[in-house]
């Protein structure tokens, strides 16, 4: 094992969103501001206060996953497994005997398998004990998605999973990166997953009054920093990524998306679910990934932000910026694409840091989208409604969580 820290590396990305299926369909959605907001079709969703989400459409697992093996998977485990299937493709890194056990898998998942523990429970109370499935627990429990991608693919190294809310999959991200940063492996597969859209899902965060009831018009519903927003926008899917050393990547001729420098994380230690008032805790989550991406304020071009479209969220995390950023906050671009996506809890660290390496890539800033009545209290560059070309030789991606854990990961073009 390597004592000395190396550069790390992205080869390869999988996605499975809202706005697509695959990364190439994802990053088409982010360019063009497609909108994947729409009533609810998963269950009877006409007894709930909000009635819309940003569902996956169209999921098909089969060219992925053995059909009958997918059965026993919850869904968020399904989304997990596909786009990390993806992901080692892009990669086109071999996992062989030779190099199994220094190949690893983190997912994070904010809920898990609540699909599952929801069917269940009705089965449990419809029917008996007796009926319950020998599947639910393997199937509802939050590390199997990082346990069946590790079977799946055959990385026999560090494996675990990461529950801390709608941070978990930049977590995921985060810890893989310093495995191999600090030798422990030479290759990880890490992102986030949620497959969270169920009546007990919707209900509860509804009872939370933390989602939009924009009814009468969900496609609007998500609009990060908009003065009018009410509320998230419940989503689901899963982002993934390769990550390498720079050696290994290297060594087998890997091609080189970009790359990860900074990681910082830290708690409000304040309340279950609103944030720290004025955004300190993410603030100092974005001062350590700077520190540890030897970056100054100066070097940042772009912020994926967590935006989600709540009050509390999106004001706090303005001044969250501010605070990171000092002056340089009002010269860089600030968008959130949950304003497509929805929110995907766990998942959304995920997909965001995709969107980071493919802006930083393409060149591109995907939009906050439904952007139209200004709030004093946001008042950055939040890149409305229209993606917007654009050097980026940096870029950070926020995630907050209930529970006050808050994640910054810093990526750079690689060079």
């Amino acid at each position: 094992m390597a004592e000395s820290s190396c550069r790390v590396v992205i080869t390869g990305l999988g996605a499975v969103t809202p706005i697509g299926n695959t990364v190439a369909d994802y990053w088409t959605g982010l360019s063009q501001g497609t909108n994947g907001v729409a009533p609810i079709t998963l269950f009877d969703a006409s007894q709930h206060a909000c009635r819309f989400a940003a569902e996956v459409k169209h999921f098909d697992p089969s060219g992925f996953l053995d059909p009958k093996e997918a059965k026993r998977w919850d869904r968020f485990s399904q989304f997990g497994v596909v786009a990390a299937k993806q992901a080692l493709a892009h990669s086109g890194l071999e996992i062989t005997d030779a190099n199994r056990q220094r190949v690893g898998v983190i997912i994070g998942a904010g809920v898990g398998g609540l699909l599952t523990m929801e069917t269940q429970a009705h089965v449990l109370n419809a029917k008996g004990p007796g009926r319950v499935s020998p599947f639910t627990v393997p199937m509802m429990i939050p590390n199997m998605a990082s346990g069946l991608a590790a079977i799946a693919l055959g990385a026999q190294g560090p494996s675990s999973a990461v529950a801390t809310a709608c941070a978990a999959g930049s977590n995921a991200i985060g810890d893989a990166f310093r495995l191999i940063q600090h030798g422990y492996a030479d290759a990880m597969v890490c992102g986030g997953a949620e497959g969270a859209i169920t009546p007990l899902g919707v209900a509860g965060f509804a009872s939370a009054k933390a989602l939009s009831f924009r009814n009468d018009d969900p496609a609007t519903a998500s609009r990060p920093f908009d003065a009018e927003r009410d509320g998230f926008v419940i989503g689901e899917g899963a982002g993934i990524l390769v990550l390498e050393s720079l050696e290994s990547a290297q060594a087998r001729g890997a091609e080189i998306l970009g790359e990860i420098v900074g990681y910082g994380m830290t708690c409000d230690a304040h309340h279950i679910t609103s944030p720290i008032p004025g955004g300190i805790g993410g603030a100092r989550a974005m001062a350590l990934a700077l520190q540890d991406g030897r970056l100054n304020p100066e070097d940042v071009d772009y912020v994926n932000a967590h935006g989600t479209s709540t009050q509390a969220n999106d004001s706090n995390e303005t001044a969250a910026i501010k605070t990171a950023l000092g002056a340089r906050a009002h010269h860089i671009a600030v968008s959130s694409t949950k304003s497509m996506t929805g929110h995907l809890l766990g998942g959304s660290g995920g997909i965001e840091a995709v969107a980071c390496t493919l802006a930083i890539r393409h060149g591109l800033i995907p939009p906050t989208i439904n952007y139209q009545n200004p709030d004093p209290a946001c008042d950055l560059d939040v890149v409305p409604n229209r993606a917007r070309e654009q050097t980026i030789d940096c870029a950070l991606s926020n995630s907050f969580g209930f529970g006050g854990h808050n994640v910054c990961l810093a990526f750079r073009r690689f060079v």
